[in-house]
């Protein structure tokens, strides 16, 4: 791979966005048509919760359903993308042994975005962990150990979303974007603008923190694709906008 790879941030959203057609959708499919084709994907995902950190080994992926009470359609869809073995060793050294190997497949927060990004499964994936028990300046500092993967062909995804507030949720596709919603997404919109890394880390400072994320595990992984951005890493908006009330649904490309 001659060139650096960019790096992601994807609002994964509600699985229903696996066979919906609307702007989301569209723009992700249109997103993948514009990078280079990476040699494997690594997936920082909200959905993969452990003390310490994991880096899946698998050799072939299972599609874990981690999602309840959808359509029949969401669950007659696979997603055999291999796993790469190698990868997880690699990412084992970077961060110093923290990221133990693991078997275990891809979740939602993986597959969901990624069979419309690259439907045919054949690009390798492989998921990261999520340490429930380190603050958000470790996860980003373990991100940061991450940074030399965009040079070896590995596409790095962190998988969540900014706001993501299940309790007071309005299922309702058409429903408006809560206010308090839009204003914590456009904040953070106005920090990665400016690269205000720390304003970011330390979210719950802000008065609509805890509200926007009251479980730190979908907000986190924007964290690893703005730890990776080198010196010069422009951040492209590649999809913006709430759904059901309370998700944000917006998607970064972090240099490239």
């Amino acid at each position: 791979m001659d060139a650096r790879l960019p790096a992601l941030f994807i609002g994964h959203g509600s699985p229903m966005n696996i066979v919906a057609d609307n702007g989301y959708t569209r723009d992700l499919e249109a997103l993948a048509g514009r990078l280079p084709r990476p040699t494997a994907i690594l997936v920082v995902s909200a959905h993969w919760l452990t003390r310490g950190w994991a880096v899946g080994a698998d050799e072939r992926n299972l599609t874990i359903y981690d999602f309840f009470g959808f359509p029949d359609e969401l669950y007659d869809k696979r997603y055999p993308a291999p796993g790469s073995p190698a990868v997880a060793a690699r990412v084992r050294a970077l961060t110093g042994g923290r990221a133990a190997p693991m078997e275990r497949g891809l979740d939602h927060a993986a597959w969901a975005p990624l069979i419309r990004m690259y439907p045919e499964a054949d690009v390798p994936v492989l998921e990261l962990s999520l340490d429930v028990s380190a603050p958000a300046a470790e996860h980003y500092a373990l991100g940061r150990r991450l940074a030399p993967l965009r040079d070896e062909g590995v596409l790095i995804v962190g998988s969540g979303n900014v706001v993501h507030n299940l309790g007071i949720i309005d299922w309702d596709d058409d429903a408006p974007a809560a206010a308090w919603a839009a204003e914590f997404d456009e904040w953070v919109a106005e920090c990665v603008t400016g690269r205000r890394h720390d304003d970011l880390i330390g979210y719950l400072g802000h008065p609509l923190g805890r509200m926007a994320a009251p479980t730190p595990d979908h907000y986190l992984p924007l964290l690893y694709a703005l730890a990776v951005q080198a010196e010069g890493d422009d951040v492209l908006t590649v999809h913006e906008g709430i759904q059901n009330g309370t998700v944000s649904m917006r998607c970064l490309q972090v240099g490239g």
